[in-house]
């Protein structure tokens, strides 16, 4: 699923982003993947060899998904008061439609609730209060302020992911795909990445035409570009060593573990093909995947309509990932990240819905993550008097704070000023 998958809620801006504007930046992309910061040469590659390091599975919530109906607080009053055809009914109100708590204030609703198992067993942590610490309510602007891990920058061309892949040595040296990203385009965060190519669908991964004449096209693109000079002649031979290895993988046949089924979406699809990647270690070291629906204006229903059928592909589909990847004590290291450009308003409006915010929710699964809690920093009543602008969620920790974290303990790559410029990430304590 791709930024394009967006439900028209009436927000011009998001809609001529879904037409236009990710054309445009994977365009864009393609160019500035081959104009390197000059700073990169001088960093210090992170030594990979017999490396633990995890995957990292990067799910972005495009639109801004509504962190109060994600993970919702029930124990403060202001939460009803603000959303009196919105609010998820506490998990002690004897409603069919209850949420079932996490803690003493928060609780997913129906829609997440196949996420729970994942949280009790302590491999899910919710982040709430987190996002952009610079203000902006641009879809645009706020997608790629976090997708190049700096806000107001406009000299920085690659991504938050180009560059840690640029700046790590590969974990297998033979890997012809050490990035993918699940989408027609390549996303902003993988500019700059090294054998990495945007996929929409790694079970049939093909150059477009007949069928009866793939390879002879294939074939050629091979023999036409090995003289030409590089950046054709890599991204030529990049595309058609990728295409023999998938071909290789069989990924349209994997069969998942632990009785894990995955949602018949196109979200739920990716994710599949992400497991399968990852178990076929080929030495895929981050995936993205994007899923949209998310800018509710008008008629959101967390409870059984649009904004409930979302979160429900969004936890259906992580949770079946966790049961077939994570599960237990498995063998793959993976660390899986969801989370948006920003969250919504507290007050719903007029329309049954709610408008651009601030502070939202991450969510982090893994083997490796404190989870089982969810985690705040300076969390305050939902009263007029303690939001931004008398309207938002605080945004109290940097979305930055929680990847730079995972980039250093996880990814096994100290590079972290390169990764995100001018900025002094403070860990959260959410690895282990």
């Amino acid at each position: 699923m791709t930024v394009n998958d967006h439900i028209d809620c009436g927000c011009s801006e998001y809609n001529e982003l879904s037409r236009r504007g990710f054309v445009q930046r994977s365009a864009g992309a393609a160019i500035a993947a081959v104009m390197m910061p000059e700073w990169l040469p001088r960093v210090v590659l992170a030594d990979s060899a017999v490396s633990s390091r995890d995957v990292i599975v990067n799910i972005f919530l495009r639109g801004g998904a509504d962190g109060l109906s994600l993970v919702a607080p029930f124990a403060d009053v202001n939460y009803y008061s603000s959303r009196a055809t919105l609010a998820i009914p506490r998990p002690d109100s004897g409603s069919a439609d209850a949420g079932t708590a996490l803690d003493n204030t928060f609780m997913f609703g129906k829609g997440m609730a196949a996420l729970v198992p994942a949280f009790l067993s302590k491999q899910l942590l919710v982040v709430h209060g987190a996002g952009l610490s610079y203000v902006s309510r641009s879809h645009f602007d706020a997608q790629r302020f976090i997708e190049v891990g700096k806000a107001n920058d406009k000299n920085i061309a690659t991504g938050w992911i180009g560059r840690h892949l640029a700046t790590s040595l590969a974990v297998k040296s033979t890997a012809s795909l050490r990035g993918v990203a699940v989408s027609n385009g390549l996303p902003q965060s993988f500019v700059g990445a090294p054998l990495s190519l945007p996929i929409p669908d790694p079970t049939n991964f093909a150059i477009s035409g007949s069928g009866a004449t793939s390879q002879a096209r294939q074939d050629w693109l091979s023999a036409d570009y090995y003289q030409d000079q590089d950046p054709v002649r890599s991204s030529a031979l990049d595309v058609t060593s990728t295409l023999n290895l998938l071909k290789s993988i069989n990924l349209g046949g994997y069969a998942p573990s632990n009785g894990a089924v995955y949602p018949n979406s196109g979200f739920g699809r990716s994710m599949k093909s992400t497991a399968a990647l990852i178990k076929a270690n080929i030495g895929v070291e981050a995936i993205e995947i994007d899923i949209g629906g998310w800018d509710t204006h008008t008629v959101e229903n967390p409870i059984n309509g649009q904004m409930y059928n979302t979160m429900r592909d969004l936890s259906n589909s992580i949770a079946a990932f966790w049961a077939d990847v994570l599960q237990g004590n498995g063998t793959y290291n993976v660390t899986v990240v969801a989370m948006s450009e920003f969250g919504r308003n507290v007050r719903e409006n007029g329309n049954q819905g709610t408008d651009h915010g601030r502070g939202g929710a991450m969510f982090v699964l893994g083997q490796s993550i404190d989870g089982g809690r969810v985690l705040t920093k300076n969390w305050v009543p939902l009263a007029r008097a303690n939001l931004a602008d008398g309207q938002d969620v605080p945004v109290n920790i940097d979305h930055r704070d929680i990847l730079a974290e995972i980039v250093q303990n996880r990814l096994g790559n100290a590079n972290v000023s390169a990764i995100f410029p001018g900025y002094t990430p403070v860990f959260q304590g959410i690895t282990k």
